[in-house]
C-alpha cells in the first residue's frame, strides 16, 4: 500500500485561498491582565468566532469544496462528537452536498441539534461499545459516500493550519504557539504553518490529562491509544492520533503537555469573566496550559489558539459546582 502523502505548508497556503471569503478571518485578542499574570505578550486566536463555532469549519470546507462533481452528488459521511459534525453539515449546506454524520449518543445536545438543523442526517452510536470509524467506513461503502474523517485527512489538516497562518500574519513571528490537541488535525496543521512562517517558533500541543494518548505518543514515538477518556473536553475524547497527524506531530511539534479538568474549567471561566470570550472546555485547553503555568512563557511572545465556543449550557451548573 502506498504511504499517504503528508500535507505541507504549500497545502496550507492553498487551503487559505480555497476558504477565503467563506470562512471567517477570526479576531486576535490580547489582555493586559493575562500579560501581567504570565509575564508574556499573549495573543489569543479566537476560533470560537468561526462559522459553526470552531476551527473545524476551515478543514471541512477545504476538503468538501475539492470533491469532484460525482463525489458531491453522492455525498459524504463523517464521524464526530460534535464540532466536526457541525462543520461538515454546514459546509455541505453551503455546497449542496448530502452528508451523513455518525455521532455518539451522549454527544452534547447543542452540537447534535445544530448538526441536524444544518441539514445532515445523524446516525447515533454507543461510544462505549461501537467503533465509530468502522461505522463510518461501512456507511461509505453501503451508500457510495466519500468519507471525510475529523482530523486524519490532508485537506482537513491543511485547512486547520490556516488558523495559525492568520495568527502569524497578524502578530508577526512568535516565540511560542500553544494549540489544543484531540486527534491532532489543528495541532499538526498549525505546526506546519508555524514552521513555514516562523521557523524559530516552538509549538506545544495540549490535551486533557485523562486523554493523554498524544503526549504518550510524542514521548515514546510510538502511537498510543486511549479508550473513551472521561473529560469535560468532549472535543478531545479521541482514541489516538491519526496515521497522518502522528508523523506530522513528531516532525513539527516541539513538545506536548496535559491539563486536568479542574484547571481546564478554571481557565474557561477566566476567559468568560475577564476577557468576555465564551469558549467551550476543549477550546480552553491551550489557555489552561498558559494560565496554569504548565508551559513556561515568561518574556516570550506567545500565540494561543482558542479552538471553539460551542458550550453545552446544560453542563454549566455542574461545572460551577466543580469550580
Amino acid at each position: 500500500m502506498t504511504a499517504p502523502t503528508l500535507p505541507t505548508f504549500a497545502d496550507v497556503e492553498s487551503a487559505a485561498r480555497q476558504i477565503a471569503g467563506v470562512a471567517h478571518r477570526t479576531a486576535v485578542a490580547s489582555s493586559r491582565t493575562v500579560n501581567a499574570r504570565t509575564g508574556a505578550e499573549v495573543f489569543f486566536k479566537c476560533e470560537n468566532f468561526q462559522r459553526t463555532g470552531t476551527f473545524k469549519f476551515r478543514g471541512a470546507y477545504n476538503a468538501m469544496s475539492r470533491l469532484t462533481p460525482d463525489e458531491r452528488r453522492r455525498g459524504v459521511v463523517t464521524y464526530s462528537s460534535g464540532n466536526h459534525a457541525q462543520a461538515i453539515a454546514f459546509a455541505g449546506l453551503l455546497l449542496d452536498i448530502p452528508r451523513v454524520v455518525v455521532m455518539p449518543a451522549d454527544a452534547p445536545a447543542v452540537k447534535r441539534i445544530a448538526t441536524q438543523e444544518y441539514g445532515a442526517e445523524v446516525v447515533c452510536y454507543d461510544r462505549t461499545r461501537d467503533d465509530r470509524e468502522a461505522l463510518g467506513r461501512a456507511l461509505a461503502e453501503e451508500r457510495g459516500l466519500t468519507l471525510i474523517p475529523p482530523y486524519d485527512h490532508p485537506h482537513v489538516i491543511a485547512g486547520q493550519g490556516t488558523a495559525a497562518q492568520e495568527l502569524l500574519e497578524e502578530t508577526g513571528a512568535l516565540d511560542l504557539l500553544i494549540v489544543p490537541c484531540g486527534g491532532g488535525g489543528l495541532l499538526s496543521g498549525s505546526a506546519i504553518a508555524a514552521r513555514g512562517m516562523a521557523p524559530a517558533c516552538r509549538v506545544v500541543g495540549v490535551e486533557p490529562a485523562a486523554g493523554d494518548d498524544a503526549t504518550r505518543s510524542f514521548r515514546t514515538r510510538q502511537r498510543q491509544t486511549v479508550h473513551d477518556p472521561q473529560t469535560v473536553a468532549d472535543g478531545a475524547r479521541t482514541p489516538s492520533l491519526g496515521a497522518l497527524t502522528f508523523p506530522l506531530v513528531l516532525q513539527y511539534v516541539s513538545d506536548m503537555a496535559t491539563v486536568d479538568d479542574d484547571s481546564l474549567l478554571r481557565a474557561m471561566f477566566f476567559l468568560w469573566e475577564r476577557l468576555k470570550l465564551v469558549v467551550e472546555p476543549t477550546g480552553a485547553l491551550a489557555a489552561a496550559a498558559l494560565l496554569g503555568g504548565v508551559v513556561p512563557v515568561s518574556g516570550k511572545r506567545v500565540g494561543v489558539i482558542l479552538s471553539g465556543g460551542n458550550v453545552d449550557l446544560s453542563q454549566v451548573p455542574e461545572w460551577l459546582k466543580r469550580r
